[in-house]
């Protein structure tokens, strides 16, 4: 996946733009249109949108720390980007956007789920107490799911335009 200068200089826009969405949105707890770019960009860019996903993640890093809540993210949003490379390319408009709006809802569901085997790895959690991790952060999951899915709204408008852009500057990435 040979990257054009063009192409660096998009995707470093686009991961930087996750992660001021995420700093703005800080307020209000889980919920925040990371899901919502990383389906758009998995949709646009197929295995490209791996770069601004990650660009995202090591900002995360840099500016929050490399610290054990941090690691997951080296694996949750692949989830999702893998959820969404298994989806058909080329669905109608009226299928596309629930089956978005869906996929990005159960990302959010699923996230401290997700997230668990880190955890019980990280502090030695045995099975029991895995489960009651995760049943803890069911609240802020549903809540996370429930946000996920109404902003997945927009994830059909950020591909029209990211694709239109992508037509209007000189051929496409």
């Amino acid at each position: 996946m040979k990257l054009t200068i063009k192409e660096m200089a998009i995707f470093s826009m686009l991961g930087t733009v996750m992660y001021v969405s995420k700093i703005l949105m800080e307020l209000a707890p889980n919920i925040h249109l990371l899901g919502v770019f990383t389906v758009a960009f998995t949709v646009v860019y197929r295995k490209k949108a791996l770069y601004p996903i990650y660009i995202y993640v090591l900002l995360n890093g840099i500016f929050s720390g490399f610290t054990t809540w941090w690691i997951p993210y080296l694996y949750l949003w692949a989830v999702l980007w893998g959820a969404v490379m298994l989806l058909p390319r080329h669905m109608p408009l009226w299928v596309a956007t629930p089956v978005y709006m869906t996929v990005c809802a159960l990302h959010g569901f699923l996230f401290g789920t997700l997230y668990a085997p880190a955890q019980a790895i990280f502090f030695g959690l045995d099975f029991k107490a895995t489960i009651a991790w995760i049943l803890a952060g069911l609240p802020y999951d549903i809540l996370h799911g429930t946000s996920n899915f109404f902003c997945g709204l927009l994830i059909t408008p950020i591909v029209s335009a990211l694709r239109f852009a992508e037509k209007n500057t000189g051929g496409s990435l």
